[in-house]
C-alpha cells in the first residue's frame, strides 16, 4: 500500500508533462468564520471534553483532492470538508487554533467517536441507518453519488454493470465497498485504507477501477485529466452528515444550527467554491438538514 504522498509523486513525475497540481483556495478566497460565545449549548459531554481540553479534536479524512486533503510538507490540512467542521467549531465557541484534526481511516470512524478519540467527525460520512445504531448525525451537508474512476484509456468499464470479473478498489469498511460486495458480487473487490492507495494502483494498472462518491473522484480526476476519467453516472444517494457520538444529541442539534446558519449567511456556498467547486462540480443546493 502507498501512502498519500506516493500518489503526488507518481501523478507529477510519472505522468505526463504538465499534469496539472490541486489548487488549493487563492488567499482570500475562503470565508472567516465569526466564533461565538458557545455558552448556550449545554449538556454536551463531547463539548464539556472539549472545553476541559482548551481544544476540539476532529476526525477528518487526509486523501480527499478538494475535500479533506494534508499537506505533506506542512500538515495543514483544507478542503470543503474541513470548512464544514471550522464552521462547526466557530458557533461552538471554538477559534481555528483551537481546532486539533485527527485522520481517521473510514472503517475506524464509528469506533473513534464511540471512545472519545474525536469529538466529531467531517469526511464524506455518508448517512444511513445502520450506522446511526451506532453514531449520531447532524446535517446532511452535502449530497454526493458513488461512481467509478477509471484510466481514460479503458473504453471497456461505464459503469458498474461493467464491473465483472474486473479489480475494483475502495476504502475497506466505506459505504461504495459494501455496496459493490452487495449488488455486483462478481466484482474483483479489492479494499485498503485509503483511496490514495487505490487510485496508485489504477495508475499502475493493478486495479480496473475506483470506487466511491463521485465527489471524492471528481478531484482525483482533476488532477490528471489525460489519465482518468470518470466513468458513467452516479448510481446511489450519500448523503454526507458530521458524525457525533450516538447520546450527544446536544452536539448534534448544536452543529445542525451551526450548518442551517452558516447555509443562510452564504458561508456554506462561497467555501465550496473555493474548495470543491475547484475539481469542477458547480454548487449545488445544499440539503435538507434532517432533525431528529
Amino acid at each position: 500500500m502507498l501512502p498519500a504522498l506516493a500518489l503526488v509523486l507518481l501523478l507529477t513525475g510519472c505522468g505526463k508533462s504538465g499534469t496539472p497540481q490541486v489548487k488549493g483556495p487563492q488567499p482570500g478566497a475562503l470565508p472567516s468564520y465569526q466564533v461565538q460565545s458557545g455558552d448556550a449549548v449545554t449538556g454536551s459531554a463531547a463539548l464539556d471534553a472539549a472545553r476541559a481540553r482548551g481544544h476540539l479534536v476532529v476526525g477528518v479524512e487526509e486523501d480527499q483532492p478538494y475535500l479533506g486533503q494534508k499537506d505533506p510538507a506542512s500538515g495543514v490540512y483544507s478542503g470543503f470538508d474541513i470548512e464544514i467542521a471550522r464552521m462547526a467549531a466557530a458557533d461552538l465557541g471554538f477559534a481555528p487554533d483551537r481546532i486539533e484534526f485527527s485522520t481517521i481511516a473510514s472503517a475506524n470512524r464509528e469506533t473513534a467517536l464511540q471512545n472519545g478519540q474525536v469529538d466529531y467527525y467531517v469526511g464524506t460520512y455518508t448517512i444511513n441507518d445502520n450506522r446511526k445504531k451506532l453514531v449520531g448525525f447532524a446535517g446532511p451537508y452535502f449530497v454526493a453519488g458513488q461512481a467509478l474512476l477509471v484510466r481514460r484509456s479503458d473504453e471497456e468499464i461505464n459503469g458498474p454493470q461493467d464491473l465483472n470479473g474486473r479489480k475494483v478498489c475502495s476504502a475497506a469498511g466505506s459505504t461504495p465497498y459494501q455496496r459493490i460486495q452487495k449488488d455486483y458480487p462478481k466484482a474483483r473487490l479489492i479494499g485498503y485504507d485509503t483511496y490514495s492507495a487505490c487510485v496508485d494502483n489504477l495508475i499502475s494498472g493493478q486495479v480496473d477501477a475506483v470506487t466511491t462518491d463521485n465527489a471524492i473522484l471528481q478531484g482525483y480526476a482533476a488532477k490528471a485529466p489525460d489519465e482518468l476519467r470518470i466513468a458513467g453516472e452516479p448510481f446511489s444517494t450519500e448523503p454526507y452528515g458530521v458524525g457525533t457520538p450516538r447520546n450527544d444529541t446536544a452536539l448534534r442539534l448544536a452543529i445542525d444550527d451551526a450548518l442551517a446558519r452558516h447555509e443562510q449567511n452564504g458561508d456554506w456556498r462561497k467555501a465550496y467554491e473555493a474548495t470543491l467547486g475547484l475539481s469542477g462540480m458547480p454548487a449545488p443546493e445544499p440539503p435538507p438538514i434532517d432533525r431528529y
